[in-house]
């Protein structure tokens, strides 16, 4: 029977989890923007605003790899509470008279270093109140939409409440975001026990967990294709300043070109979940990821303004993929490991787009902004494609333990396939 957003709301839990994601998802928006602008003022220098934004991709592999056994190890209601009690901590940190530029930084870092284990355990515990069947699925596309809405007015909103109040001020506003989305957390959600870990020394408990969530192949692939698509995806919206400079578009046609790309993504996480059955979902992703990319090829032909835009907003809408991947990973991962699971996939997530950036602004410097996101759409498009026939050919040992498929992968040869040793 297929669910409807309308259900996923109806759940008690979900509501306080989704309210305390809108608030939190709220306070990085604004810390980012007023971070980047204090440090600015405080040091003149155009490297250290724009690295306070690189510092919220950076660490997230070190969080999400070396602290992941946090999600496991402890109730989730625990480690969420206390994620964003750390996180407003620092915020405030950062909101002391004087605090030095070096404090500051390292203060983004230790945010970006709590922030996976915080969304890992997040999703882990969207299963265990909706279930690991549609209503999960339904429940991860409505805080991926939130996300994405972010993108369209957060940093607007941002931005104008910096002309009201001083970046320390609107500091701390995200404290009380944070603060405020951990009592709904606290309040909203009922206790659960923890999972359980493997025991032992934190850090080792962590890489024990991603080590075991990796050796499985059906994991392994789809853990690429959360990660793959979107270092790609994220190569337009890296090199829209340039393009739209080159297009002689102006700021105007710079926030269009930001704006295109989650406009299609909502637009697309809408329908397929409104209007396509379950069945339906699954039985798309894999063409969807494979041509996802394709209209960024598009850009070969030299677009003006109302075709970039259109090739953005149909590749955007693509990413329908990931109502489907969310199914087949919840099913994928055994449940003692869905806190470090989930929280590997974020890490690398947000990791790889940060990489993605980087490399096209590389790629630009030598073949100019048009020139790296077609690039971005040729070689994107191999690796999903490559990738969707890796997780056809898994999908036939997809309903068997995990152990089992590790069996008969290393019978039929199938892990060399995949990893080349």
């Amino acid at each position: 029977m297929q669910q409807r957003y309308t259900q996923v709301f109806a759940v008690p839990e979900f509501r306080a989890v989704f309210a305390a994601h809108a608030l939190s998802l709220l306070g990085v928006i604004v810390s980012e923007i007023a971070l980047s602008v204090l440090v600015y003022d405080l040091t003149a220098s155009p490297l250290l605003s724009a690295l306070t934004f690189a510092l919220g991709f950076l660490p997230y592999v070190v969080g999400g790899t070396l602290l992941a056994g946090l999600a496991d190890r402890f109730p989730a209601r625990r480690v969420l509470v206390v994620c964003d009690l750390v996180c407003a901590v620092c915020v405030a940190g950062m909101v002391a008279p004087g605090a030095h530029i070096g404090v500051l930084l390292a203060l983004r870092c230790a945010l970006a270093l709590v922030s996976p284990v915080f969304q890992g355990t997040r999703m882990a515990t969207l299963a265990d109140i909706l279930g690991d069947g549609d209503l999960f699925v339904l429940g991860r596309s409505l805080l991926r939409i939130v996300s994405q809405s972010a993108l369209l007015v957060g940093y607007g909103l941002g931005g104008l409440l910096l002309t009201v109040v001083s970046p320390r001020h609107a500091l701390l506003i995200t404290v009380a975001t944070f603060l405020a989305s951990a009592a709904l957390l606290r309040l909203g959600t009922r206790p659960r026990p923890a999972r359980g870990g493997s025991g032992g020394a934190l850090v080792g408990d962590s890489l024990r967990g991603a080590r075991q969530v990796l050796a499985d192949r059906r994991t392994r692939v789809l853990l690429l294709l959360f990660w793959v698509p979107p270092m790609f995806a994220v190569v337009p919206e890296a090199l829209a300043a340039p393009y739209a400079a080159a297009l002689g578009a102006g700021s105007t046609g710079l926030g269009l070109l930001m704006c295109a790309l989650p406009v299609g993504t909502v637009a697309g996480e809408l329908y397929a979940g409104s209007r396509l059955a379950p069945a339906t979902r699954e039985r798309v992703a894999l063409p969807l990821v494979s041509l996802a990319l394709l209209p960024y090829l598009g850009y070969a032909l030299h677009p003006g303004l109302p075709l970039s835009l259109l090739l953005l907003l149909v590749s955007g809408a693509g990413s329908a993929y990931t109502l489907g991947l969310d199914q087949w990973f919840v099913a994928a991962v055994p449940e003692e490991l869905r806190g470090r699971a989930m929280t590997l996939l974020t890490a690398g997530l947000m990791t790889l787009q940060g990489v993605g950036m980087a490399l096209a602004g590389v790629a630009a410097e030598f073949a100019g902004a048009r020139a790296a996101v077609t690039g971005a759409g040729i070689l994107g498009t191999v690796c999903c494609v490559l990738l969707a026939g890796a997780a056809r050919r898994t999908s036939a040992t997809a309903g068997r333990p995990p152990g089992d498929r590790l069996a008969t992968e290393r019978r039929d040869g199938a892990d060399h396939d995949m990893t080349g040793g």
